[in-house]
């Protein structure tokens, strides 16, 4: 075995059929049950004890160490796609994704460039063709994948940074600025803490949303030295929506970027019930979703789309003597436009589940959510020791109960989990503890969300 060890796990063997088997056995087990528990954390100290040392020389076999992800490790990870799993932003990839992202991993893909992924990146440019078009934009936008919402933003905001830079040429302010709501995801300001710039909240109403007069104000004050403007659709902690065309119809007097921020919700202008909701993205210089979120693609990917692609391009492509073949070439290679150069073609498993479901598919399963959301929001406000804090704008539901504090709230949460009822834990809103129901999964019910509010009374 010594005079092998150094192929070992490159060569194909009977161990190595024996563990391919013994993984795909368990992701066949696992993608097809119907039965998956939330589960819930555990302690380090446990995890130590129950696991023992897992990392040796000689290793602890394939067997045992699948047995201990199932068994100890798997189990001590909440079930993010159980249909009962409310809090944050859910996820929840259909079946034909999650298998898919095995053939992904198990074709040596890469996805950083046309020549060594032609194939793979055309299937993926054609999603974001597609979602392009949906939004709106021109048909010749696009963009790249990348792993999430906050590397999204980031990319989108540092394309929108250095075109300012070329329309300013040496007449640069001493300070770059953002603007965005007061209620923006916390990803946009550890975009401009990266970036080194500042950020000028607006301040909202009552509602939450983005409106074309603050912004005004920001511009005004501000000058050139924004570099954009970052409206939300969808906020993470209630759904809201940013006013995107009144802030779009700013541009006829303002020069400035705007870029839109749908990590969450700009899913929702695929369902009728909603694209009404979304004047104004089609102006957008730049948008992200997540497909990870509530376009049911596994982790981690988020859509990044530019109006004009060449300026993503001029600010991302990474230059360096062995890269020469790809950037003196004009074909698409998707770490152009991103924050990153070495990538897996994350956007594959939304390719497959798209091509093998199609679009309408997709907007029945958003539109349930929606629906879902004004049903129990409606059932909220039947019960006179619940209020709704806002009207459900898309498919966050957000209440208080009446007389409880924050211990209240995070007692309740975490009987629910104990007793594998539901993960819901508490949220806040200008310093009111709250409960809150973030609905993405299609196989979520009025009856399960009527359960969980029962228990609270």
């Amino acid at each position: 075995m010594s005079d092998n060890l150094h192929s070992r796990m490159h060569v194909v063997s009977d161990e190595t059929r024996n563990l391919v088997n013994l993984v795909l056995d368990y992701s066949r087990r696992r993608t097809l049950a119907v039965d998956t528990p939330l589960d819930h954390p555990t302690t380090e100290t446990e995890l130590k004890r129950l696991a023992g040392p897992t990392i040796t020389e000689d290793g602890v076999g394939s067997s045992r160490a699948l047995a201990i992800f199932e068994h100890i490790f798997a189990p001590a990870c909440i079930t993010t796609d159980h249909p009962k799993y409310l809090s944050f932003i859910p996820s929840a990839p259909t079946k034909a994704a999650v298998a898919f992202d095995l053939v992904v991993s198990a074709s040596a893909l890469y996805g950083g460039s046309w020549l060594e992924g032609a194939g793979v990146v055309h299937a993926e440019n054609e999603v974001l063709t597609w979602l392009a078009g949906e939004f709106g934009l021109p048909e010749d936008s696009g963009g790249v994948f990348v792993q999430g919402g906050t590397i999204g933003n980031l990319s989108a905001l540092v394309a929108a940074r250095d075109t300012r830079k070329a329309q300013l040429g040496d007449e640069k302010p001493g300070r770059w600025v953002i603007v965005c709501s007061a209620e923006a995801h916390s990803s946009v300001a550890s975009a401009a803490a990266v970036m080194d710039v500042d950020v000028a909240p607006v301040a909202t109403g009552d509602d939450g949303i983005l409106r074309p007069e603050g912004v005004r104000a920001a511009l005004d004050e501000h000058g050139d030295a924004v570099i954009a403007v970052v409206a939300t659709s969808g906020t993470t902690n209630f759904g809201t929506i940013d006013d995107i065309a009144g802030i779009a119809a700013l541009k006829d007097e303002f020069d400035f970027w705007l870029h839109i921020d749908g990590a969450y919700g700009l899913a929702a202008m695929l369902s009728p019930l909603a694209r009404h909701k979304f004047a104004g993205v089609e102006s957008a210089d730049s948008v992200i979703v997540d497909p990870h979120k509530w376009l049911f693609a596994p982790f981690d990917a988020c859509a990044l789309i530019y109006r004009d692609p060449t300026l993503g391009r001029r600010a991302h492509t990474q230059r360096a003597e062995y890269l020469d073949t790809l950037t003196e070439s004009q074909e698409w290679s998707p770490s152009d436009y991103a924050i990153q150069l070495t990538r897996r073609p994350r956007g594959l498993p939304l390719w497959y589940s798209l091509a093998s479901y199609g679009a309408e598919t997709y907007r029945e399963a958003i539109g349930h959510s929606i629906e879902l959301a004004m049903q129990i929001g409606s059932e909220v406000k039947k019960r006179p020791n619940l209020r709704l804090v806002r009207e459900p704008e898309l498919s966050v539901v957000v209440f208080e109960r009446d007389g409880w504090d924050r211990e209240d709230y995070q007692q309740w949460s975490d009987r629910l989990l104990e007793d594998q009822r539901a993960f819901v834990v508490p949220s806040s809103h200008q310093g009111r503890p709250n409960a809150r129901f973030a609905i993405v999964n299609p196989l979520t019910t009025f009856d399960d969300l009527v359960d969980i509010l029962d228990t609270m009374e």
